[in-house]
C-alpha cells in the first residue's frame, strides 16, 4: 500500500506538469467501489472537474487532492494498489517496471483519464487493480478542505503537521492508549501517513519492539521514537519513496527476503531479521535490537489477569477484564488476547454438568 512518501511523490508530479492547465478532457469509467464508496459516480466526477484549472495539489498522510479553480475539488486514497499515472513521467517508484517496456495508455485498470489543454498537452489517469481505492468529491472552499470528512477524522501529518506532532504531543496521545505500539501508528485516526514499512523503520530506529504496549513506554522510548518518526518520514518524503537513495543502515533495504528462496535473513553487521503479527499485519523486527521490556510483556498481563479471575470466580463478576474492553474499543488485534479466550473457553466447556449453574 503506498505510504506518506508514495503519495508525497505524487503530489509532487502533479505540482510540476498538471498545476497551472485546464482540464480540457476528463473521462470516467463507473465503479461501485472507487467512485460509488466514495459518494460520487463517474460521471458526476466527469462534470465536477472538466473546463477547471487545477490551482494546487496537496496531501495529509495517505490521502492527496487537487485544488481546483472553484469547488468540488477532487480527493483520491489510493488503497492497496492504486496509482495515480502521468504519461511519459516517473511517478510510479515502489514496484519495478522492466526498463524494455512501452508505456500503455491509459494504464490498465484506469478509473479516469484526463487531458489538459494548450500545446504541449499532459495526460493522467488513475488506475486502481484491487478497487479498495477512493475518489471523493469536496464541495468546500479551498481552505476548509482538511476540516471536512474523511480528513478531520484523521491524525496530523507527521511532516506537514510537525508542529503538532511533538514530543510532549506523542506522549500525551500514547499514555491514553493500552495497545501495542504498532498498531498505534498504523491507525490513521492518530497520526496519517504512516503504513507498514515506515512503521517497522520508525520502531527498528527507535529501538522499539513492535509488540511493546503504548503505556508501558519509557521517556527514553518517546525521545527516540519522536526522532525516528520525523527523521525516517522526513527522509522518505524528501527522497519522493526513492529507495535508492535511502541510507545503507536503513531495515528497508534488508526487509523484503519473507519466504523467498536464498534472501537475506540477516543484517549486514549478522544480526538476525525476523517477523511477528501484531495488529493483523506482519512486522519485519530485528530482536536483538528491539527488546520488549518485561511490564509489556503480554504474559506479565495474562498473569496478573490469572490472580484477578480466581477473585472473578469466587465474587461471580461477569464484566470484561479492563485491558480487554481497551483493545476492543480501540478496535485493535491482539492476537494474543484471542488466544487466551479460546483457552478460557475450553476450560469453561470442560466443566462438569452438575456445577454449570455456576457459570456467568
Amino acid at each position: 500500500m503506498p505510504e506518506i512518501a508514495e503519495v508525497a511523490r505524487v503530489v509532487h508530479f502533479i505540482r510540476k506538469t498538471l498545476v497551472g492547465k485546464t482540464l480540457r478532457v476528463v473521462k470516467a469509467q463507473d465503479d461501485a467501489n472507487v467512485f460509488g464508496k466514495g459518494g460520487t459516480s463517474a460521471s458526476e466526477f466527469e462534470t465536477a472537474i472538466a473546463g477547471k484549472k487545477i490551482i494546487n495539489a496537496d496531501q495529509q498522510g495517505k490521502y492527496f487532492w487537487m485544488v481546483m479553480s472553484s469547488p468540488p475539488h477532487p480527493l483520491f486514497h489510493f488503497g492497496m494498489t492504486g496509482w495515480f499515472y502521468i504519461r511519459g513521467e516517473p511517478t510510479i517508484m515502489y514496484r519495478t517496471i522492466p526498463s524494455d517496456s512501452t508505456e500503455t495508455w491509459p494504464p490498465k485498470f484506469w478509473k479516469f483519464s484526463l487531458e489538459t489543454d494548450g500545446i504541449t498537452k499532459v495526460e493522467a489517469a488513475f488506475a486502481d487493480a484491487r478497487r479498495f481505492g477512493r475518489i471523493r468529491l469536496l464541495n468546500c472552499d479551498k481552505d476548509e478542505i482538511r476540516k471536512v470528512s474523511p480528513l478531520k477524522e484523521n491524525g496530523p501529518d507527521p511532516i506537514i503537521d510537525r508542529n503538532i506532532v511533538t514530543e510532549s504531543w506523542l506522549a500525551t496521545k500514547l499514555a491514553a492508549k493500552r495497545v501495542p505500539i504498532k498498531a498505534f501508528l498504523l491507525n490513521q485516526a492518530n497520526i496519517s501517513g504512516i503504513g507498514n514499512w515506515v512503521g517497522d523503520e520508525i520502531l527498528y530506529q527507535a529501538k522499539i519492539h513492535p509488540e511493546q504496549y503504548t503505556n508501558t513506554l519509557t521517556s527514553e522510548h518517546l525521545k527516540q521514537l519522536h526522532k525516528s518518526m520525523s527523521n525516517v518520514c522526513q527522509i522518505a518524503v524528501d527522497h519522493l519513496a526513492d529507495s535508492s537513495k535511502f541510507p545503507d543502515h536503513w531495515l528497508f533495504n534488508y526487509r523484503w527476503g519473507k519466504g523467498k528462496k536464498d534472501a537475506a535473513t540477516t543484517l549486514p553487521s549478522g544480526a538476525k531479521i525476523s517477523f511477528v503479527t501484531v495488529g493483523g499485519r506482519t512486522s519485519c523486527i530485528v530482536p536483538i535490537v528491539q527488546v520488549k521490556t518485561k511490564i509489556a510483556n503480554i504474559e506479565s498481563i495474562k498473569a496478573e489477569e490469572g490472580t484477578v479471575n480466581r477473585k472473578r470466580k469466587r465474587t461471580g463478576a461477569t464484566e470484561p477484564l479492563e485491558y480487554e474492553k481497551t483493545l476492543t474499543d480501540s478496535d485493535q488485534t491482539c492476537s494474543d488476547t484471542e488466544k487466551h479466550r479460546k483457552r478460557k473457553s475450553k476450560r469453561i466447556k470442560a466443566l462438569p454438568k452438575n456445577i454449570s449453574n455456576l457459570r456467568d
